[in-house]
């Protein structure tokens, strides 16, 4: 095809051509000019010294043209700084020329080139020289003609191929998008959606905007498969009535990044992505209290426990910004490790951070290497965010969910009191809440053994610490909250999955609730509740209203550009199978157990007041949990758990694994 062939050409051919292409139509501006001024005098060809112009005019433009970069832009990519780049090129090129002919004939230069002449030179020579490469640029891109679809009696043609779809937003982020999807071919851009009044009725770069009540009429007149949202300066409350709009339609939703990351280089307005599900939730993140943000960190050395996990990840990258001499990643997992350290090296180096980072690999479990760490580097602040978390796991695996999130804990508080770290605080979960659950209950007694220590001078300690006596100078913090969307194991990437699969997605139950935050908020709002703690304080981070999680299923599924099967919709796409409460698993969760929670300096974040137990009687439960454990009596395990945890009522009999095999074979 010829288009091909000239895409294949090389750099020194397509520069040739080029040259060759604005030598002729500089002579044609030149011809013209002459011939709307002199042509009613009978001048039909140069006359006199004019044919000198044909010869100087290119031999003066050319070398501006080159130095200027004209040559250096590709047709197919070209945009508004090309064209103002044009216009200096072509201007220079006049000047040069005027100049000339002035300097050269001082006392006839008129009869030479008359003034009126000169500048029908110089805007014939802009019309021509970037007319040809603007429709070169329509040319390759294969939007010729209104840059769009022929829509013929309301029926539209597929003239060049690529998916036929329109884009909310007409703003500066819808515009950028729309050239650059029309530097590639596989989508087509048929129309514009905005609720600006000022914009609705009238054509955007050859697109027609409609506004969102105009949407059957859009679809049915151009057939568009996908929108793209391009309003990253939009509110999530208002995201989520568009949301909420588009999924009455049989059309996939995308989006291009929030205005922040597009702002910080993180991405650009062109990549596209899955629609956020934290726009279906309708809630904007509340800004960080700076002064908060940095009081535990700042010229501080910070130590995060379960640095590769989802919550570990997020808050190294919020740590890191914020000014510490030395952060220490401490991993279990070899990969996780790697992964978090490469990616904080590269954006260290690319801000030029003064920050060391230490990559740790290690098991909350080993009490001696927690105590070396902290001693050794003189770690001021922990972040203690290892745990196993997915509660069936831990149901089916209850003594390495003990060991791991009960005495795994005490070991990193233990550690923090003999290494005297200032400030300890624990990621904890709603779970914790009247636990249905041993990952809640463990959760809940993690807790309630940093609420105890805190309330000890000089708490007598456990394991290969008993024999150390110290002063506790360290200030325990828990801090609450609910699911995060995207976490690793978590019911949003498994929908995307199913949806991807062709279905069905599956929800256990009917009524099933939960409250989500985004991963970067709840890392956030845990920094923060960490610099507020007076010891033993338990946070709670306000996650908003809670989601219905078959709501949530039927959005991403509509979203996705398909529908829902059900009774009401038997021919429909996808299907939702509920597949029962699993083992442990509760309908609602809750972030407290006692009432009336008191306020803080920051309007998302509360203190609970939770009872405990004390530390002494606290410390003979925890060793007779130890020796249950380690036993495999998981009777005693489940009597201790039920007698300690307030509020802890299991819903299903005993899963764990082993047990089950000895005792049913």
């Amino acid at each position: 095809m010829f288009k091909e062939r000239l895409i294949r050409l090389s750099h020194a051919q397509k520069r040739s051509l080029q040259i060759v292409a604005d030598v002729l139509l500089i002579w044609l501006a030149l011809y013209l000019a002459l011939y709307l001024r002199l042509g009613g005098e009978g001048w039909v060809w140069p006359q006199g010294n004019q044919p000198w112009l044909f010869v100087l005019a290119p031999m003066l433009a050319l070398p501006i043209y080159v130095v200027t970069g004209m040559y250096r832009a590709v047709m197919r990519h070209f945009g508004g700084q090309a064209l103002f780049m044009i216009f200096k090129a072509v201007t220079l090129g006049f000047l040069a020329l005027s100049i000339f002919v002035v300097a050269v004939h001082a006392t006839d230069w008129n009869l030479l080139f008359p003034r009126s002449s000169m500048i029908s030179y110089w805007w014939l020579s802009l019309l021509l020289i970037g007319g040809l490469r603007l429709a070169a640029r329509q040319y390759f891109m294969g939007d010729w003609l209104l840059g769009r679809a022929r829509i013929v009696g309301g029926a539209q043609t597929n003239a060049e191929g690529g998916l036929p779809i329109a884009i909310y937003g007409a703003g500066a982020a819808g515009n950028q998008l729309l050239a650059s999807l029309w530097v590639g071919r596989l989508y087509r851009p048929l129309a514009f959606i905005d609720d600006d009044p000022s914009l609705v009725g009238r054509s955007i770069a050859g697109l027609p905007v409609y506004s969102s009540r105009q949407l059957p009429t859009m679809l049915n007149k151009t057939g568009v498969k996908e929108v793209f949202m391009a309003i990253p300066s939009a509110t999530r409350a208002k995201r989520q009535e568009i949301l909420n709009n588009l999924t009455r339609f049989p059309v996939h939703v995308r989006s291009i990044p929030g205005i922040m990351d597009i702002a910080s280089g993180k991405v650009k307005v062109d990549d596209l992505q899955e629609v956020d599900v934290a726009d279906l939730l309708g809630r904007d993140p509340v800004p960080p209290v700076d002064d908060l943000f940095g009081r535990c960190i700042e010229n501080q050395v910070v130590m995060v426990t379960g640095a590769g996990g989802s919550i570990g990840s997020e808050l190294c990258r919020q740590i890191v910004n914020n000014g510490p001499k030395v952060l220490v990643l401490y991993e279990h997992n070899e990969y996780g490790l790697y992964a978090i350290h490469t990616e904080l090296e590269g954006w260290v180096k690319s801000q030029k951070l003064d920050v060391q980072l230490v990559p740790i690999l290690g098991s909350i479990r080993n009490g001696s290497r927690l105590r070396d760490i902290m001693s050794v580097w003189g770690v001021d602040t922990v972040y203690h965010a290892a745990a196993y978390k997915h509660v069936p796991m831990v149901e089916h695996n209850v003594a390495e969910g003990i060991l791991n999130n009960v005495f795994g804990t005490l070991k990193v508080a233990q550690a923090a009191i003999i290494c005297n770290v200032p400030n300890c605080v624990l990621i904890s979960t709603d779970k914790a809440v009247r636990p249905t659950n041993v990952m809640g209950a463990t959760k809940r007694l993690a807790e309630m053994v940093l609420q105890a220590l805190s309330a000890e001078q000089a708490p007598k300690l456990l394991g290969d610490d008993a024999a150390v006596s110290r002063v506790n100078r360290t200030r325990f913090t828990m801090v609450r909250f609910g699911n995060v969307l995207g976490s690793s194991g978590s019911v949003i990437p498994l929908f995307r999955e199913q949806i991807r699969r062709g279905g069905p997605v599956t929800v256990t139950h009917k009524d099933i609730t939960r409250f989500f935050m985004t991963i970067p908020e709840a890392a956030q709002l845990v920094i923060q509740a960490g610099s507020m703690g007076q010891g033993g304080d338990v946070f709670v981070l306000d996650m908003g209203e809670p989601v219905r999680i078959v709501e949530l299923a039927r959005q991403m599924i509509m979203l996705s550009g398909l529908t829902v099967r059900d009774e009401a919709n038997p021919n429909g796409d996808i299907g939702i199978a509920f597949s029962g409460l699993r083992p442990g698993e509760k309908l609602y969760e809750e972030l407290l157990i006692g009432d009336n929670p008191e306020a803080t300096p920051h309007p998302k974040i509360h203190r609970a007041n939770e009872d405990f137990v004390s530390w002494p009687e606290l410390r003979a439960t925890l060793l007779a949990l130890e020796d249950a454990v380690e036993s495999d009596a998981y009777e005693d395990v489940r009597e201790l758990l039920l007698s300690t945890v307030q509020g802890y009522e299991p819903s299903n009999g005993i899963v764990d694994l082993i047990w089950e095999k000895r005792q049913f074979g």
